[in-house]
């Protein structure tokens, strides 16, 4: 970590993408900021502006140099340097609105049969915990989606109890159903897909967490409020069926 840094901090990625980086921990205020940040530049983005992937610290911008001077004032600074001024302005403007973003809590129904997760056991004894108690704890949290990535709308969340915290498995599964939800560590997850992985699986929602037949492919994105809900194994076949 360099101490010498001061947050908000911008600088280049590449030639035709930039970084604003809000800190250089993890937690929710840094998120709402980054949150807001996305939203202002999403309403009124700047010319040359294609778009903005955020992380758990901060956001990626990528944008057409030639569109930016194109439609730059002045030709004596370069397309970074025109970039660089207008995402000072976000930053700044992010900070005095970043209360009145609003988060979306979406309900997720997962079943935690022994079928579904396999893991539930592992879980439960590597925190000398019961199965009933790990599904309580997990079921009953609050999780932030932070960000997408690892697969088509994998959601990185936080705010697990680390009470119910196991390291990943030491041999990958080459195969994980899609909508299985998992543990890794301090965190959980949901895989949207069939995809080789090495979480602890706790159980399975029959949710479809990306589809290219919606108009918007991920059920999730950052911003989003999960609540996990437990359903009986004739309840989820019940909504498999259904979707």
């Amino acid at each position: 970590m360099d101490t010498n840094v001061s947050y908000p901090h911008i600088y280049s990625l590449s030639e035709t993408s930039m970084v604003v980086q809000f800190a250089d921990t993890i937690n929710p205020d840094t998120h709402l900021r980054i949150l807001t940040f996305i939203d202002l530049i999403t309403r009124n983005p700047f010319p040359g502006f294609i778009e903005c992937v955020p992380s758990y610290t901060g956001v990626a911008i990528f944008y057409k140099p030639t569109d930016v001077l194109a439609n730059a004032p002045t030709t004596l600074l370069s397309p970074s340097d025109l970039v660089r001024q207008q995402l000072e302005e976000y930053t700044a403007e992010s900070a005095e609105h970043s209360a009145s973003v609003s988060q979306e809590t979406i309900e997720i129904p997962v079943c935690y049969d022994l079928s579904l997760g396999p893991d539930l056991q592992e879980v439960a004894e590597h925190n000398s915990l019961t199965i009933d108690e790990v599904i309580q704890i997990h079921s009953e949290g609050v999780y932030q989606v932070y960000m997408l990535g690892f697969s088509p709308g994998f959601p990185f969340l936080g705010g697990m109890d680390e009470a119910i915290a196991t390291p990943r498995k030491k041999q990958p599964r080459l195969t994980i159903p899609a909508g299985s939800v998992g543990i890794a560590g301090k965190q959980t997850g949901i895989y949207p897909m069939q995809t080789p992985g090495g979480w602890q699986l706790i159980g399975q929602t029959p949710f479809k967490l990306f589809d290219l037949n919606r108009n918007e492919p991920s059920l999730l994105k950052p911003g989003h409020l999960i609540r996990f809900t437990p359903i009986s194994l004739e309840e989820f076949n019940e909504l498999k069926e259904r979707d």
